[in-house]
């Protein structure tokens, strides 16, 4: 098999080309449309504060309604600027017309139930009989502790990573590059997954939930996992190196050795993954997908990114990247 490693500024290129869409999403294009930096995911409930609603329509069909009247009904019942969405439940084999309803207030006072059911006797009132399937409501204190917590998560899994990762190739020359090429190569799996998540949540297709950090975090285990793999194998070839067998040579003959367990081991559970995404239903969909994204992310960058970034820190590729000299000629010079 061809070299790999060879080519691996073609396959950091590639990372570039997919993440930086994402990127200008997640960061330019907000300060573009409102003039203010901030990050463009569409933050849920659980990270906002708020009250989610989710009603189904018996005595209505979904071209009898309209998102404007919904709306003009929670604003009359105290909650304003709510944001409607119409689509479509199944319930019993029945699928019937349902309203999600985002509200930037959340249900209070001591008898919420109340208020809610409030709001289902206006629907009621004015589009015949309403079901309430969902409620779901955060507090600002509760959504701020959110966010706090899984900004905590993330840099706590990283450096619970690059410890374990340092302490497990301790006998392997330069351990500490090792966990670094780890964290980094993760990295790009969550870029992508955040770039991803802005994109979709732009056009309104997903929201950042509890449920997203969970998807998030479960990716990060996945792409670690196939990157101790080939980081396995790579320790174990460069004990018995053979003379004249150069790093390069060695890196790219343990990505041959694990390529085939890599692909075999993703491939199951998406297979496992794409039946839940085709008959799971809707309310799990979201979390599928970024799960199945991340799977394939998780992988690029284990065999493209992490053994390749082990190389470049071999021959300290970056010094050429200043003084304009070839690889090659950097690399000879070993």
């Amino acid at each position: 098999m061809e070299s790999l490693v060879r080519h691996r500024y073609w396959w950091f290129t590639l990372s570039l080309i997919i993440i930086l869409p994402g990127f200008y999403f997640l960061l330019l294009h907000p300060m573009v449309t409102t003039g203010q930096f901030s990050l463009g995911l569409r933050a849920g409930i659980d990270f906002s504060g708020g009250t989610l609603w989710e009603v189904t329509f018996r005595e209505r069909s979904i071209d009898e309604l309209s998102t404007a009247d919904i709306g003009q009904v929670f604003i009359e019942n105290g909650f304003e600027n709510p944001q409607v969405q119409l689509s479509e439940l199944t319930i019993e084999d029945q699928t019937l017309p349902a309203a999600l309803v985002r509200t930037g207030e959340s249900l209070s006072g001591t008898d919420p139930n109340s208020q809610s059911q409030q709001i289902v006797d206006a629907l009621t009132a004015e589009f015949g009989q309403v079901n309430r399937e969902r409620l779901e409501s955060v507090g600002a204190t509760v959504s701020q502790e959110s966010t706090r917590w899984a900004v905590i998560a993330v840099i706590s899994a990283s450096l619970v990573i690059l410890t374990y990762l340092t302490i497990a190739f301790r006998r392997a020359p330069h351990p500490v590059r090792y966990g670094i090429c780890a964290i980094i190569a993760m990295l790009h799996d969550v870029f992508l997954i955040l770039g991803i998540a802005s994109i979709l949540g732009t056009f309104g297709w997903m929201e950042v939930d509890a449920l997203f950090l969970t998807a998030l975090l479960t990716i990060l285990s996945f792409s670690v996992h196939d990157t101790i793999v080939v980081f396995d194998r790579i320790r174990e070839n460069l004990i018995e190196r053979r003379g004249g067998e150069s790093f390069d040579d060695i890196v790219n003959h343990s990505i041959v050795q694990t390529l085939p367990r890599s692909i075999n081991t993703q491939l199951t559970t998406m297979f496992t993954l794409t039946a839940l995404l085709l008959f799971g239903g809707t309310t799990i969909s979201e979390f599928v997908t970024i799960l199945l994204i991340g799977l394939i992310s998780g992988t690029y960058s284990s065999i493209f990114n992490a053994a390749q970034l082990l190389v470049v820190w071999e021959h300290r590729e970056w010094e050429t990247w200043f003084r304009r000299r070839p690889i090659e000629a950097a690399v000879s010079s070993q």
